[in-house]
């Protein structure tokens, strides 16, 4: 381990390197770099850890600033704790994956597969024992929630506190049930959002007219093909998101500024683990066989204005020239027997304190599953809340992260 110490205004940050094995089954092996940015309170440097599981997969955790307070549940957080944010493995300032040169397809496959969230509780745990820390809490965001559960499944003795937002994950159910649920959700969103703005529909179907007719290059050169162009929903599971995919919409086709918004509203390349891992995150002891591909339903072929949400197909690693590298290697993945993420027995005896934010309107985690997972964890107190949608932590994060502490200290 290596640490550096810094000074913002208002925050103490302390910058660690560690080096964990690529396998975890093999602690002699490949080593690997994961970063984590320690950030505390002047006044506050010995109080507890709380460990920060961000969501993704394959997204680094928040950059803290002051002025504003982000992330905006970070003021509340260093009340009680000093906070640890984690750069999982695989992103930010830990040992990035890219296009993987110098391997075969099935290596690179192979190489990826030690990515999922029980190799990141794996890490974390590593780091728990050199940091010296007997047990931390945990907030877990949308995938960091996937990964919290892992963390009640297989090291719970590491654990004082567990928070979750947005990510209680369907424990034993296979991947296309959830690919079925959400795409209905998705679809939902789709009319909901010409309800809101109802002139958008026919701007939206010229615009799919148009990229069917016409070659329109985003800035890197890539073809915008329309399957591409409904990716954009994945806009739609947040607060905001309406509002920024309506002023991308209301954009000039193939002016630059259409260009460069549909690029970074839909940008999977500076993330690849995104686009190879998603579906392994449902993957609890099964294979995925890119399970949205074939669960598409056939109102996308009827209805060329729907979008699309959370979901990655096998065409991306053909039409993103970022991920084209990695084709072959996301095929093989896809192939791949994911072994159990939840020990469901463990989960049923849990003696954590833990709550979880359960949000109604979630379009990326389906609400009915999360409760049924809430209700198979023992001593689990949630919040299920109409008022915010997938970004709750991020829009109000310091209510959020207040309740969620007060439920799990039994104070609310």
């Amino acid at each position: 381990m290596t640490s550096t110490e810094l000074h913002i205004p208002g925050l103490v940050i302390v910058e660690h390197e560690f080096s964990v094995p690529l396998d975890h089954a093999r602690p002699d092996g490949q080593q690997i770099t994961v970063f984590a940015r320690e950030v505390a309170d002047p006044d506050g440097r010995d109080r507890p850890y709380l460990l920060y599981l961000q969501g993704g997969p394959g997204t680094e955790a928040n950059r803290p600033t002051t002025f504003p307070s982000t992330p905006s549940w970070l003021p509340r957080a260093l009340q009680d704790y000093r906070v640890l944010l984690l750069d999982q493995r695989g992103t930010g300032r830990s040992t990035p994956i890219g296009a993987l040169p110098g391997m075969t397809p099935q290596q690179q496959a192979e190489y990826l597969t030690h990515f999922r969230a029980d190799a990141i509780v794996r890490d974390a745990e590593l780091i728990r024992e050199q940091l010296g820390v007997k047990r931390w809490s945990i907030l877990g965001q949308s995938f960091g929630g996937f990964t919290s559960m892992v963390y009640l499944s297989i090291a719970p003795e590491g654990l004082a506190e567990a928070f979750l937002t947005g990510g209680l994950a369907p424990i034993g159910r296979h991947v296309d049930e959830i690919y079925a649920a959400t795409y209905e959700i998705v679809l939902e969103r789709s009319r909901r959002y010409y309800r809101r703005y109802p002139d958008d529909l026919k701007r939206v179907r010229e615009i799919q007219r148009r990229l069917a007719a016409e070659e329109i290059l985003l800035p890197n050169g890539d073809r915008l093909t329309a399957r591409r162009f409904r990716q954009l929903g994945l806009m739609l599971g947040m607060s905001d998101g309406a509002e920024h995919l309506h002023y991308i919409i209301e954009l000039p086709v193939g002016s630059p500024a259409f260009a460069h918004d549909v690029a970074s509203g839909v940008s999977f390349e500076r993330n690849p683990l995104y686009a190879i891992l998603h579906e392994s995150s449902y993957a609890d002891g099964c294979v995925t066989g890119w399970s949205a591909q074939r669960l598409q339903p056939e109102e996308y072929e009827r209805h060329a204005e729907y979008f699309t949400g959370e979901h990655v197909f096998p065409w991306m690693f053909e039409e993103y020239g970022g991920l084209a590298p990695l084709r072959e290697a996301a095929d093989i993945v896809a192939a791949y027997q994911w072994p159990r993420m939840f020990d469901p027995q463990q989960l049923a005896a849990n003696e954590v304190p833990a709550a979880a934010a359960i949000y109604d309107e979630d379009m990326y985690v389906v609400r009915d599953f999360s409760r049924e997972s809430a209700a198979a964890i023992k001593g689990l107190h949630t919040w299920v809340t109409s008022e915010y949608q997938h970004n709750g932590l991020r829009a109000d994060g310091a209510r959020v992260l207040g309740h969620l502490i007060d439920l799990a200290r039994g104070r609310a």
